[in-house]
């Protein structure tokens, strides 16, 4: 049976931050206390300096993560003057280019954007996706038509409206403009990543044997809210004609999970090549722009992210996905901190013979700290490899004194955007590839967790994670990348 492998990583950043409003924080606050939104839209972030970010240019693969702890902070005041939008593994996009991506990603008609939006977008795809000409726009006219007589949403661009999406149908909440409109964001930044993966590889798209979306959003009707499966929707666009797919949800953890199973799959025979997607979650745009504006900082939750990984048949370069080493949290496991991470790092490295030092780097919840702290949720990343730390320590694997030197050789700082399934481990897996390549790793291990009880059917927590290693003709010093 063939080992299975990581083959290639794809991520991307499109810029939104005329959606910032529809996200389920500002339009639940806005609606509250209207004059927000004057406030909102002036602590949005321009392009140059999204661009410049320190941790954006970490997610496209531009920067090592460990890079940022020599970056004063704070970072976005400190941005990158010689940055690019494109990187060994990622690119960012403007939000012209979003919107057009999301016009061509629409097969119902449900999205309309102005002439001179349509035009902006048309230029900025043209080298990118050979589609470019079909984004059509029509008169300015026609939307303010829209926007005054059908039911939807207005969209925003450069200080006008410029576009409209309508409701599919009236009497189905599932089919709402703001249902729509995340959907479709979803649906066209997994298109962004994906299309990059492809293109990266000399593998053509028709070789895909399947598709797994582990995104956050629930495509449906009213007869079965999220049922749809948006990885054959987003295959359909960049012409994976031979694959088809499934969409698998658990919250957070979701894209290991998926990971896990696309290398189940090809282990098993089952399949040659797994695509596993996730698209960017408009709903968490702005989660915690409040507290940005209590704090006098930017409102950083501007940008949707996006990641796509093919698995396949181990080859040189790529990283073997051992599956022997998988850990699970288990019903009866518990949810304190420390029985979550006996669970998914110490029991899957005990079970063989492997301790918590012969893992060279541990990615667990990379949410950037310059977003969490302002409301109170401090340094995600950190806290979490302190107790694998502590741990450490309570095994007798490393002295109390040396805990500090283990974060700062097996962590790094949290670079990635707080929508959920992004963080979860795998926005490393890029970095973790380029390292095994130059020699520099030979282990990792990539850790999610997730709150089942925010759907309030269980009070259960998740997490799942799983261990890469570079090929054994690549040996690396344990402990430094």
């Amino acid at each position: 049976m063939p080992t299975p492998a990581i083959l290639s990583t794809s991520y991307a950043l499109a810029h939104a931050p005329d959606l910032v409003r529809y996200g389920s924080k500002p339009v639940r606050e806005t609606g509250r206390e209207p004059s927000l939104l004057l406030d909102l839209d002036r602590a949005l972030r321009p392009w140059r300096e999204v661009v410049g970010y320190p941790p954006n240019q970490v997610f496209v693969g531009n920067l090592d993560p460990r890079e940022l702890d020599s970056i004063p902070r704070p970072w976005y005041e400190n941005r990158l003057e010689a940055a690019h939008t494109d990187g060994p593994f990622g690119r960012m996009v403007t939000q012209a280019a979003l919107y057009g991506l999301m016009k061509l990603c629409d097969d119902f008609d449900l999205l309309t954007i102005d002439e001179e939006l349509a035009e902006v977008a048309a230029a900025q795809l043209d080298h990118f996706d050979h589609r470019a000409g079909r984004i059509t726009g029509v008169p300015a006219s026609e939307i303010e038509s829209l926007v005054a007589n059908e039911h939807g949403l207005p969209l925003h661009y450069q200080n006008r409206v410029a576009g409209f999406i309508r409701t599919a149908h009236e009497q189905d909440a599932s089919l709402a403009a703001s249902v729509l409109l995340e959907n479709l964001a979803c649906k066209a930044t997994a298109v962004l990543a994906v299309s990059d993966l492809l293109r990266r590889n000399s593998l053509p798209a028709g070789r895909i044997d399947y598709l797994l979306n582990s995104g956050e959003e629930a495509v449906g009707d009213r007869y079965q809210r999220g049922g749809g499966s948006l990885s054959k929707a987003v295959g359909e666009v960049v012409g994976c004609v031979n694959a088809t797919g499934s969409d698998l949800k658990a919250f957070c953890s979701a894209p290991v999970h998926a990971l896990i199973a696309a290398g189940a799959m090809v282990a098993a025979g089952l399949y040659d090549y797994v695509l596993v997607m996730g698209g960017g979650s408009l709903a968490k745009l702005g989660m915690k722009f409040r507290a940005h504006l209590r704090n006098g900082v930017p409102v950083m939750e501007d940008c949707l992210a996006s990641m796509a990984f093919l698995v396949g048949p181990s080859e040189k370069g790529a990283m073997k996905l051992r599956l022997d080493m998988t850990g699970k949290h288990p019903i009866g496991a518990g949810s304190s901190a420390r029985a979550v991470y006996e669970a998914l790092v110490v029991d899957p490295l005990a079970k063989a013979g492997l301790g918590l030092t012969d893992v060279d780097r541990y990615a667990v919840e990379m949410h950037n700290p310059e977003i969490t702290e302002p409301g109170g949720s401090g340094d995600v990343p950190r806290a979490n490899y302190r107790t694998l730390a502590a741990m450490a320590v309570l095994r007798g694997e490393i002295g109390r004194g040396d805990m500090d030197r283990f974060v700062a050789e097996r962590g790094m700082p949290g670079f990635a955007p707080t929508q959920g399934h992004i963080p979860a481990g795998v926005p490393y897996l890029g970095h973790a590839q380029e390292a095994m390549r130059r020699g520099d790793l030979a282990r990792a291990m990539i850790v999610a967790k997730g709150s089942l009880f925010l759907g309030r059917m269980t009070q259960l927590v998740d997490g799942v994670s799983f261990i890469v290693e570079g090929h054994t003709d690549v040996v690396a010093e344990p402990g430094f990348a």
